[in-house]
């Protein structure tokens, strides 16, 4: 998760005038108030900021919001927010929780678009909204997923935060104001009063003291809390008149209402809430249904689902995409005999050593003399390149010497094609090398053409090779069709599904094999079969990065915060337990002390980092290759806890635990955590408030350590600096040794 919060910062961008290296000590950015900082203008919130609730109430949906819009005759404001920049901070922590702030809202239907996650899911297992507590009345998947449509309606190409746009849907031109880069928070407060100065009054509100079942049908957010909370706290008779009203309103689908009882403890309710769900008109339930399709059911039921599913495809891609998910998994592969691989796999040399080097150099030079002395053989031309192919792939083999055997390789199979050679033999050459010498459009053909047959040889290099370019070449073409909200066949996802099965039992599939058939049955949304492919790589491949980043997710997902360690925690109490799993554990117990953090909940947070920094501890005494990556990790959570304390006030405290995070991995200084913050924009932050508090002996003691650290550590963010000029970098990625 910290990973990839760290890709979105990188690709979510606000861009800011860019300041010289020690930037605690430079003047400020072009645009602030002479002796103000980015710092000082937008001060960071601290823990008692965050614990005030957010005061504006967003609509759930932009879809909402236009509504409500419609309804009340307000206009449409639009809120942008990013993490861990200073400004998008301030708001979020400190502006959108003061009272008198947040009445400069109210005239507006509110929207707030942020690409992270700081719940690590939206619903419980009872179906219970879990909201953001960053923004309070939305979750976490709403804010997020109403980004993409708002970027490419109103951003102009320019993803930057933080941004207010004001919206009037009934002017021809939409756009009131946009305001981003303003350098004071009184920009943006002038014009949210100047935006409604002039405008007529709303209309009056539909009154709270309507009928309940009558609200159900309305997409106002206060109508949508009263029915849901009326559902939770009412008795049978109450929850079953919600849901016959919400029957009536297949074209609404008041999802959350439905999902309280799909994931409710009476299953009468819930039979009636996958038959409203099979009926539904609107693409609003298609990822309900998703939902609903993973629970045990009636044979019945789910083939009613299924039919909505493919009802719905006529209006919605993603409804049409898994109708087809679902028909694939339940048929068998065409293309690919799922039995004959297995049978064929299990009856060959298993476990038998790998020809050496000096052995396949010796064959060659039979086969060149085969070649040679039978130059109209095609066999012994496909005899040849085989033997061409198996030297390049060789571990032994320089990487120029490789590339010279794959050209041989690639060059005596198409001769031996040319003297009539056919089938899986030369057709696996053919694709392996092309896939080698970088023609991928040419290797995923000819991979194609090789599944046609079953090789002699099913454990060797060129069957792997094959059957990955097969199931990439398929997943390409599925993918394709979701991307242009095109029909496609379920049969192709059957015949990826039962490649990578293949790929799971050969002796040269891989965790990226696994990962790639994880990531696409997730990408499609079928989430049983995924966690079945993950434990199986995981048993397979139990140091894997790759799918020790998907198992994290999925346990947040599934879990919550306080499942990701018990989970962990389960995992290191096997017996077989991989020496380097207390390192992955380590790493698990920071991302939950950063989602503790995101949550408010202090304590909790610096207990996760506490046992964070044992685990590393213990993954480097048990391999001491492990050490710096360790002491990577365990730099970020002397600095997460620096931020807590800053937060928190304890100036002091904070400068010790900074110091000690630069002293523990001075390269780990710049390095963004999961909440887009290094040690480094804490330190800044940090000597900020203690110039404020005349605490100068704090302050030097603090300058003297950043003036200690490399002067690239000292630069910007990515994100906040415009053009190439002074990037930092790369940042580094640790793993495990051997992982």
């Amino acid at each position: 998760m910290m990973l990839r919060n760290r890709l979105i910062a990188a690709l979510l961008c606000a861009l800011f005038t860019q300041l010289p290296a020690r930037a605690q000590d430079a003047a400020a950015p072009q645009g602030l108030p002479a002796g103000q900082s980015r710092e000082s203008m937008w001060w960071a919130p601290g823990a008692e900021d965050w614990k005030r609730p957010c005061l504006i109430t967003w609509q759930r949906t932009y879809e909402d919001a236009v509504a409500v819009s419609r309804q009340n005759g307000k206009p449409i404001l639009i809120c942008v927010n990013m993490d861990g920049e200073p400004a998008s901070e301030h708001y979020a922590g400190v502006r959108y929780r003061q009272p008198d702030i947040a009445a400069l809202y109210s005239p507006y239907v509110a929207v707030i678009a942020s690409v992270y996650r700081h719940t690590p899911r939206d619903h419980d297992e009872h179906g219970n909204r879990i909201l953001c507590p960053r923004f309070g009345s939305v979750t976490c998947g709403e804010h997020i997923a109403i980004e993409p449509a708002l970027f490419e309606q109103f951003f102009d190409g320019k993803r930057i935060a933080p941004r207010h746009i004001m919206v009037e849907l009934e002017k021809q031109s939409a756009e009131t104001y946009d305001i981003y880069y303003a350098f004071d928070t009184d920009t943006i407060f002038d014009n949210l009063r100047s935006g409604i100065a002039n405008r007529p009054p709303p209309k009056p509100e539909l009154g709270a003291d309507r009928e309940l079942v009558d609200r159900v049908a309305s997409r106002d957010i206060a109508d949508r809390i009263a029915v849901e909370q009326a559902y939770k706290q009412g008795d049978v008779a109450l929850r079953r008149k919600l849901l016959e009203s919400a029957q009536k309103h297949t074209d609404l689908a008041p999802t959350e209402v439905l999902r309280l009882a799909l994931f409710g403890f009476d299953l009468e309710l819930a039979r009636s809430a996958r038959r409203t769900l099979a009926q539904a008109t609107t693409p609003d339930a298609v990822d309900l249904i998703a939902e609903a399709l993973r629970v045990p059911m009636d044979a019945a039921e789910r083939e009613a689902l299924i039919a909505a599913l493919v009802r719905l495809g006529a209006i919605s891609p993603r409804a049409q995409t898994l109708a087809a998910v679902y028909q694939g998994l339940a048929a068998r592969s065409s293309s690919v005999d799922l039995a004959a691989w297995s049978k064929a796999l299990e009856n060959s040399a298993a476990g038998a050593p790998p020809v050496d080097s000096y052995a396949l150099s010796a064959r060659m030079e039979s086969r060149v003399h085969a070649a040679s002395s039978r130059p109209a053989d095609s066999a012994a031309r496909v005899e040849l390149a085989e033997g061409f192919l198996a030297l390049a792939v060789d571990d032994d083999s320089s990487s120029k010497i490789s590339r010279l055997m794959l050209q041989d390789a690639h060059a005596n199979a198409l001769e031996a094609e040319k003297l009539g050679a056919t089938g899986w033999r030369i057709n696996a050459v053919l694709a392996a090398t092309a896939f080698e010498l970088g023609d991928l459009l040419e290797a995923q053909k000819r991979a194609e053409a090789a599944m046609a047959d079953l090789p002699a040889d099913v454990q060797s290099y060129a069957s792997m090779r094959v059957l990955a370019l097969y199931a990439q070449g398929v997943q390409q073409r599925i993918a394709k069709a979701v991307r242009e909200k095109r029909e496609w066949k379920p049969q192709w996802l059957s015949d990826v599904h039962a490649t990578y099965a293949v790929l799971a039992r050969h002796p040269l599939g891989s965790d990226w094999h696994a990962t790639s058939h994880y990531d696409f049955l997730k990408y499609l949304g079928v989430t049983a079969p995924a966690e079945s492919v993950l434990e199986e790589g995981l048993g397979r491949f139990p140091d894997s990065p790759l799918l020790h980043d998907r198992l994290r997710t999925r346990l947040l997902e599934e879990r919550g915060v306080a499942g990701l360690e018990a989970g962990y925690a389960e995992r290191l109490a096997r017996i077989d337990a991989s020496p380097n799993l207390e390192w992955y554990a380590g790493y698990a117990s920071i991302v939950a002390a950063e989602f503790r953090r995101r949550a408010g909940e202090d304590a909790q947070a610096l207990a996760a980092y506490d046992r964070g920094i044992a685990h590393y501890e213990r993954a480097a005494e048990k391999n001491a290759a492990n050490r710096d990556s360790a002491d990577h990790f365990i730099a970020l959570a002397l600095a997460g806890r620096a931020r807590l304390a800053l937060e928190a006030g304890d100036l002091e405290g904070a400068v010790r635990l900074v110091r000690a995070s630069f002293d523990k991995q001075p390269s780990a200084a710049a390095t963004l955590d999961g909440l887009n913050l290094s040690p480094v924009d804490t330190a800044k932050m940090l000597m900020a408030r203690l110039k404020e508090a005349d605490m100068q002996a704090l302050a030097k003691s603090l300058q003297s350590a950043l003036d200690a650290l490399d002067p690239v550590m000292l630069k910007l963010p990515a994100y906040e600096r415009e053009g190439p000029a002074n990037t930092p970098p790369a940042g580094r990625r640790p793993r495990p040794s051997g992982g």
